[in-house]
């Protein structure tokens, strides 16, 4: 609560300078005392947070007490903490919970002052939230609380409810477009990151998705979303395993899914960030070795394609995993100096296990 006291002889003081300058400024002094007053109820707007393209993403969900140091991830530019789930925060999101307010002021400059951004990310496969019934403008306050409260850049949405998808009735395309909607109402574009994480298989065009699959969310809200970390993995032992198949020509499995591909299916390749393992024991299947795939996006940029990397996942993504695939393409600068160290904050639960005081309100069902 604001001592009325101290605000009104603050707001007096200011007045009284209003009038003692009004002789020499331009504007009528009841001009000027209005936007003097305006300008007092405004909320403070939140610095523009989304980088331009190319997008270095790395996700976090190995539980860590605190968030690396900028030299372990030096050449990505946004940091995901995952996860969000129904029940609260969990893992590395969890983590970022349970630090204090100081904590997270501190990581998060450090970070900025690096030129990376921090997110959360939603969901992941282990929530099917159409299947689920969860409400979606409900559920997208509830994220977008959870974002400004414990001061992240933005937030990514890892939908996975495959189930709702292969329904083909277009349930969960519904469901993702008025959630994308209510989310972005809640976090404004150039204020804060809002990204999707679709597998690739679901920007197959027609008849594959009956609903209209990830095409279908694009047209509806493409306009919303800053880009799409896909996930060019887990599709089969086959599928985009190496450059021919990850960027021109999608097997008949999944028809039309590599990178250009979609382009050609309408959505703007500068949003299309390529998504892979940092290791075999990231994914099931998938995999391409950084060198091969240094070649790979080195092709794609070649033709004009500019929208970046996203790896799953840190430690076994970091700094040299995406200095060799960015490559002569977009080369790594040399991490600031003193960024080797550690960051000092830590969390005080031990355990990847839920907490009250960290967990937001489960979200509402439909």
């Amino acid at each position: 609560m604001v001592h009325f006291r101290s605000s009104a002889l603050a707001v007096a003081a200011a007045v009284f300078s209003l009038i003692g300058s009004a002789a020499a400024s331009p504007l009528p002094l009841e001009e000027r005392l209005n936007n003097f007053l305006a300008a007092r109820k405004s909320p403070v707007a939140k610095r523009a947070t989304v980088p331009d393209a190319p997008h270095f993403v790395v996700y976090s969900d190995k539980y860590s007490s605190t968030e690396p140091a900028i030299a372990d991830i030096n050449g990505f530019n946004v940091f995901a903490l995952a996860f969000l789930e129904q029940y609260g925060a969990a893992d590395d999101a969890q983590v970022w919970a349970a630090f204090t307010d100081d904590q997270r002021k501190q990581i998060v400059d450090s970070y900025h002052a690096a030129g990376i951004s921090l997110i959360v990310s939603a969901f992941g496969s282990t929530e099917n939230p159409t299947s689920s019934s969860y409400d979606p403008v409900a559920t997208a306050d509830t994220i977008a609380a959870w974002v400004t409260k414990y001061g992240v850049d933005g937030v990514d949405v890892d939908y996975e409810d495959f189930t709702a998808f292969n329904k083909g009735d277009g349930s969960a395309e519904t469901w993702l477009i008025n959630f994308t909607k209510e989310l972005r109402a809640k976090l404004p574009q150039g204020q804060y990151i809002l990204t999707h994480a679709p597998v690739a298989p679901w920007f197959s065009p027609a008849p594959k998705w009956g609903g209209g699959g990830y095409l279908k969310v694009n047209q509806e809200v493409g306009d919303m979303i800053d880009w799409y970390n896909v996930q060019f993995y887990n599709q089969g032992t086959s599928e985009y395993a190496d450059c021919d198949g990850l960027l021109t020509k999608s097997t008949s499995a999944w028809p039309q899914s590599s990178l250009f591909e979609i382009v050609a299916s309408g959505v703007d390749q500068d949003k299309l960030v390529i998504g892979k393992p940092g290791t075999a024991t990231d994914a099931n299947n998938g995999v391409i070795a950084p060198a091969t795939l240094a070649t790979c996006v080195s092709q794609a940029h070649a033709k004009g394609w500019n929208a970046g990397v996203m790896s799953w996942q840190y430690p076994d993504a970091g700094s040299a995993w995406i200095t060799t695939v960015r490559g002569d393409t977009w080369p790594v600068a040399p991490a600031p100096s003193g960024s080797a160290s550690s960051t000092s904050a830590s969390a005080t639960s031990s355990a990847p296990a839920s907490t009250a005081s960290a967990a937001p309100a489960p979200f509402p069902t439909a």
